[in-house]
């Protein structure tokens, strides 16, 4: 049998970070059927283009010095994080050392649905922490008990007009966070920018996340969804979009070992 050729730009190499209990069933729920090991492939295809994603993961209770030696060597970092936890020191430690080296990271939010979760802290933990401006791109639709699911905020206005009579007082809500990410991304200084804003194509802000995530200058956060749910095809679609390929990738330490 022959070989099938990858595309290098069309592989990421992504390592998840976090606590055991929420990153092992994390790669459950990615591999599906896939049993997981210490590296696991898996397959996703997103505009046409069938990608390889290769999936480590690293528990934030491993020793200080392997932990930063982990993920300077890493392509990509998806930081998992449960929003109802009493410290985020972890989360802290894990943007800060993937910012010293230059590593592209996702942040993912778990525990929506706890009664203690808390996703503005999250942002705040995140917009404190040297080098990592948080691009909220989902929210989640209440918390705690309340907790039903999320909203996707880049193809938002697709979903206008129906949108702000199904998402009740959340639609205002998201308004608000897509203004504060358009303007991140845009950089623009209209006084009055939904107009404008609505008008942004969706292909622009994928192009203008992508670049910033990759050079390290914004964050972007998605929501895990409700427990009721299995829908991880947010969280595929923003490793393909936004984190790099081994070529995207400069530093000297990384090595293409394919």
């Amino acid at each position: 049998m022959g070989t099938k050729a990858i595309d290098p730009q069309a592989i990421r190499n992504v390592t998840i970070v976090g606590d055991p209990d929420e990153t092992t069933p994390l790669i459950h729920r990615l591999l599906g059927r896939t049993g997981p090991g210490p590296q696991t492939v898996m397959h996703w295809s997103a505009s046409r283009i069938e990608h390889t994603i290769r999936l480590t993961e690293l528990s934030s209770r491993t020793p200080a010095a392997e932990l930063e030696r982990s993920i300077r060597v890493a392509d990509g970092v998806i930081a998992v994080v449960n929003a109802a936890a009493h410290s985020m020191a972890r989360l802290e430690t894990t943007l800060r050392v993937a910012d010293d080296h230059q590593v592209a990271r996702l942040c993912l939010l778990t525990g929506l649905d706890h009664p203690r979760a808390d996703f503005d802290r999250c942002l705040r933990t995140i917009a404190d922490t040297r080098g990592a401006v948080p691009l909220t791109l989902q929210i989640p639709l209440g918390t705690g008990p309340v907790f039903e699911g999320t909203i996707d905020l880049p193809p938002m206005w697709t979903l206008e007009p129906m949108a702000a009579e199904f998402y009740g007082a959340h639609w205002q809500v998201a308004i608000h966070r897509y203004r504060t990410l358009a303007k991140t991304l845009m950089d623009t200084a209209d006084p009055d920018p939904i107009p404008a804003l609505r008008n942004i194509s969706l292909e622009q802000l994928h192009r203008r996340i992508r670049r910033l995530t990759r050079i390290g200058d914004v964050v972007p956060v998605l929501c895990s969804a409700a427990p009721s749910s299995e829908d991880i095809t947010p969280l595929l679609d923003a490793i393909v979009r936004y984190l790099p390929s081994p070529m995207d990738v400069c530093q000297p330490e990384h090595a293409l070992d394919y």
